[in-house]
């Protein structure tokens, strides 16, 4: 799928693009030349959640380059930033933070007192700023928007690997949704092969969770920002099947 970024870049007037790339290296963390891959492809920033370590090499990654971050609540001593400010083609710099929810999640630090920090951080710097709430309940995630409302341009949640119909812009201008899905295999369970999961659920025989392939889509939501205060005016879903996003790549007029 990291070969539609492009197109869609100038099908939808994008100007950044950013992923929550924890799940890129075979279902599991994020590897070195997974991160090149993605930049090559046209992504400009980069968010983690709870299996950011999951790939030891990826620590080089986070200690040198600055358009990727770790959660925001994760200690200081853990590897990586906690804000991106990334430069986009048109318009003011953007911040990307990263925070991850508590509810059903590993022990973390309080996501709430963690992104206020932060904030005070980019207070100043720019108006524009992007919000990765990786979490589990729905609950966690409808908490954090409405923390955040007024404050940052969206908060776009991450994790539970099914998008939710949610969208909307809160009353202060922050767009908001729960989960913006997942770019994977939807004949799955949350990306692995149903039988897999399935026999192990069900007997507690242990299996190997094997990413599936079938009914890969490209999931995501396109937020509209005003570049000048910051708030959203704009939100909308987005869902790709494999078919589609060819089609997309093979309307692209051709570079001689």
């Amino acid at each position: 799928m990291v070969r539609a970024v492009a197109a869609l870049v100038e099908a939808e007037s994008l100007d950044l693009v950013t992923v929550n790339a924890e799940n890129a290296a075979g279902g599991s963390g994020l590897t070195p030349s997974n991160y090149d891959e993605l930049i090559a492809a046209g992504v400009d920033g980069i968010t983690l959640g709870d299996h950011i370590y999951r790939r030891r090499a990826i620590m080089r990654v986070l200690e040198s380059k600055m358009n990727i971050v770790k959660p925001a609540n994760y200690p200081d001593e853990s590897p990586g930033r906690e804000v991106a400010y990334i430069q986009p083609m048109r318009g003011p710099e953007v911040a990307l933070i990263s925070v991850m929810g508590r509810v059903f999640m590993k022990p973390v630090d309080c996501p709430f007192k963690a992104i206020d920090r932060v904030l005070a951080k980019v207070a100043g710097r720019t108006n524009v700023i992007l919000v990765d709430f990786h979490a589990e309940a729905t609950s966690d995630m409808q908490l954090m928007g409405r923390h955040l409302d007024g404050r940052v341009s969206a908060v776009l949640g991450t994790h539970t690997h099914v998008p939710t119909a949610d969208e909307t812009i809160f009353p202060g201008g922050t767009a908001f949704q729960c989960d913006v899905g997942m770019t994977g295999p939807y004949q799955s369970i949350l990306g692995r092969r149903i039988d897999r999961v399935l026999e192990t659920t069900r007997t507690f025989n242990p299996t190997t969770f094997d990413v599936a392939d079938a009914d890969v889509r490209l999931s995501g939501t396109i937020v509209d920002v005003d570049e000048t205060t910051g708030k959203a005016t704009a939100i909308r879903r987005l869902m790709m099947t494999e078919d589609e996003v060819q089609q997309l790549v093979d309307s692209r007029p051709s570079i001689s």
